[in-house]
């Protein structure tokens, strides 16, 4: 699968068939879970799958959700995150869209839902470990789609509002970045996925490496967000041949004309 076209056509699905997924499918989604979680060398986060979704569906309807509106499905996934180190959160929600990349590639639908806010008795109950989850992603077929292709474009922060030069603040020309062969990463990238649609990474583009940093000055940030967009950078900068990983920089906090940014890591071009 083109990370470009998943990235442009990438949406949560909110409305699945009444249907339980194969078996043969779900086991081989849970394995590449399992992969996930033994990639790292410490282990930050934990996948569960719930192939009932009836039961949570009904115990969470009014507490948790996508924006706060329950999503019916047939199973959830859980993502325990093991601890709340920084580094955690980051490395458990990049893996989460990994997962969300091969559910896709096996021909399921899926959504994000927050559970943050639902009392611990109700955790407990219809989860393992229920109480450190705060997170489900909805898995299943979808319904039929609809016909009318929302225009994601439209709602998107430009290329100039997502980049600078040099650092935090500085103004950067798209001719820079077009001359450096890396306007595809950027204009793809601003597709990726966000608490809220909320789209608070920034990049700072020096002579050898990309610096992200979070726009964090509002009670819509999540930390979640920092290790989605590492995951769809890494993978389209690869699509355009350029391989690396992100590390972790010293997550200080840095303000510029009355806006806070945290500062999570930085790619070697």
């Amino acid at each position: 699968m083109l990370i470009r076209n998943f990235l442009t056509n990438r949406k949560s699905i909110r409305e699945y068939k009444n249907k339980e997924v194969n078996q043969d499918i779900l086991n081989e989604l849970i394995d590449y879970g399992n992969v996930l979680e033994s990639g790292v060398n410490i282990r930050h986060f934990k996948f569960s799958l719930y192939r009932n979704g009836k039961s949570i569906y009904e115990a969470l309807i009014g507490k948790g959700g996508y924006a706060g509106v329950m999503i019916k499905s047939p199973h959830y996934i859980s993502l325990d995150i093991l601890n709340d180190s920084t580094k955690s959160i980051v490395k458990a929600s990049y893996a989460m869209e990994s997962l969300i990349t091969k559910a896709t590639e096996l021909g399921l639908g899926t959504c994000w839902i927050s559970i943050e806010n639902v009392d611990e008795k109700t955790k407990k109950e219809i989860l393992d470990n229920g109480s450190q989850v705060n997170y489900l992603l909805a898995v299943g077929y979808p319904a039929v789609k609809n016909p009318f292709k929302e225009d994601v474009a439209s709602c998107r922060l430009s290329i100039e509002e997502i980049v600078y030069k040099d650092e935090i603040g500085k103004n950067i020309e798209l001719d820079e970045i077009e001359n450096r062969g890396l306007s595809d990463l950027f204009y793809y990238i601003r597709f990726a996925p966000s608490s809220y649609n909320n789209q608070p990474w920034r990049f700072v583009l020096k002579d050898d490496r990309v610096v992200l940093i979070l726009k964090c000055n509002d009670e819509k940030f999540r930390l979640v967000d920092a290790g989605i967009i590492m995951y769809y950078f890494e993978n389209m900068a690869k699509a355009i041949g350029i391989s690396g990983k992100w590390d972790f920089l010293s997550m200080d906090n840095r303000e510029m004309d009355g806006n806070v940014y945290k500062i999570i890591g930085e790619f070697k071009l």
